[in-house]
């Protein structure tokens, strides 16, 4: 999948460690495809808090010298692609704040239905905004919090705002973690050595060689205190787990466990039981890259059709690619990706791609196939039609440029060319699920079936 969603973001937090800043430096180059917008890292020592971050790359942000300004045994880090607030430094996390509570720095990965609103209500008694993140709305909700110990605060601040929140937080003495009572979006926890370790992902834990322990659980928060011991609380009300099936499909890099399944092993399935869904005879099977790639082994197992590596990613189109001023016929598409034409020629190619969600690219990609050669292009699409936008994470465009909300598959394959076109079910992805309740899981951007409303005009104000 290229470019059809915004990636959301990835934390990271370690506690005691002597080498803090060097392993969520570590642990967030891990991340990195979680977001490329921007990065940070946040350190305390000896009751101080330190903070560096930047627009770019981890790689980039963070040099031998940059991390040697960030001492102490705790911090936590922040990869970003904005959902919420606009691409600016002021939104780049983690954000940190001195409040009479003290220092205190927060990296969140996830969307708030009802940022506006509270927004609103705190810049009407006098609350100055430095960024216009949702995130900074629950920084501005503990600073006004009267409660006694920081962990209250916090408690309270996300008692007042409504949808997917999965955040690591750090002070002078402590780390904390905390996910939504839905768990929409993924955190895990890990040990290295004596350490403490909180992340989007397993394979951050693998890159640093922590063990894998668990998932923070939904509307659960786990405290790691100056002794480096740890303490879980259930401090909200138990909500329905509703984790976001779009991680396994696409977000979450296939080497990890998320929700309890392998990454891997789903999207093998999902491609599978797209062979078993709609089989079509074609001479290869090629996968759009990278995300295509499990999905369509799967594919090609069970219709015992070929797998080909018909199209080539060019893995080092950044930020600063300078494009040419001549026109050049889908220059965006080509920048990226190339057929090739000795295995496609005079063949039909199954393309197979994790979903379809505008439909400029894959019209691009199937017009590149026809003129490298292929005779007839059949594309299966390992999630079910994207009708709806998703408000918790995933910056999904509205739902009038979402294709699939006001056209058929049949117009849509019209339009992208196609020989052939068909998605999975939407039963048919939950039964791919090997470990863990299918109904456990939010499919709103297929199903439309959201969980939590959108008080006043947040719902539009998101939509823009």
């Amino acid at each position: 999948m290229l470019d059809k969603f915004k990636d959301e973001c990835g934390v990271f937090g370690i506690k005691p460690h002597h080498e803090a800043a060097n392993m969520t430096y570590l642990g967030l180059y891990a991340l990195q495809h979680r977001g490329q917008e921007s990065a940070g890292i946040v350190a305390s020592d000896h009751g101080y808090l330190t903070c560096h971050k930047q627009m770019g790359l981890v790689a980039d942000v963070f040099s031998e010298e940059a991390l040697a300004r960030l001492p102490g045994d705790a911090a936590i880090g922040h990869v970003r692609y904005s959902t919420a607030g606009a691409s600016l430094l002021a939104n780049a996390q983690p954000i940190l704040i001195n409040c009479h509570h003290g220092q205190i720095a927060m990296a969140h990965n996830g969307n708030l239905v009802n940022a506006g609103e509270v927004r609103r209500r705190l810049e009407g008694i006098g609350s100055i905004f430095n960024s216009n993140s949702d995130t900074e709305v629950i920084l501005h909700l503990i600073a006004k919090s009267k409660k006694k110990t920081i962990e209250e605060a916090v408690i309270e601040a996300l008692s007042q705002v409504k949808g997917a929140y999965s955040c690591v937080f750090i002070t002078k003495d402590k780390l904390i973690a905390v996910r939504d009572p839905h768990g929409f979006r993924p955190l895990v926890m890990g040990t290295l050595g004596e350490s403490i370790a909180f992340a989007s992902e397993t394979c951050a834990f693998d890159l640093i060689g922590a063990n894998y322990e668990r998932e923070i659980e939904p509307g659960e928060m786990m405290v790691v205190n100056e002794l480096g011991m740890r303490r879980s609380s259930r401090p909200f009300k138990e909500k329905p787990a509703r984790q976001c099936i779009f991680e396994h499909i696409y977000f979450a890099r296939p080497d990890g466990i998320m929700f309890g399944e392998s990454t891997l092993a789903y999207r093998e399935r999902l491609g599978a039981k797209l062979a078993e869904e709609s089989p079509v005879e074609a001479d290869m099977v090629v996968p759009v890259p990278d995300s295509g790639v499990t999905a369509a082994i799967g594919y090609s197992n069970l219709s015992k059709i070929p797998f080909a590596f018909g199209l080539i990613r060019n893995h080092y189109v950044g930020r600063t690619f300078i494009e040419p001023k001549q026109s050049i016929r889908h220059f965006g598409v080509k920048v990226k990706l190339n057929p090739v034409k000795s295995l496609i020629k005079g063949k039909r190619v199954l393309l197979v791609d994790d979903s379809l969600v505008r439909g400029t690219t894959s019209r691009k990609i199937i017009k590149m196939l026809r003129a490298g050669g292929a005779t007839e292009v059949h594309m299966r699409i390992t999630a079910p039609p994207t009708t709806h936008p998703c408000f918790y994470g995933i910056n999904t465009p509205t739902r009038k440029e979402l294709i699939a909300s006001s056209h058929t598959v049949e117009e849509i394959r019209k339009y992208i060319e196609a020989d052939s076109l068909e998605y999975i079910s939407l039963q048919g992805m939950l039964d791919c699920l090997e470990n863990s309740n299918p109904d456990n899981y939010c499919h709103a951007c297929f199903s439309g079936e959201y969980i939590i409303g959108f008080p006043g005009q947040d719902k539009e104000s998101m939509e823009v």
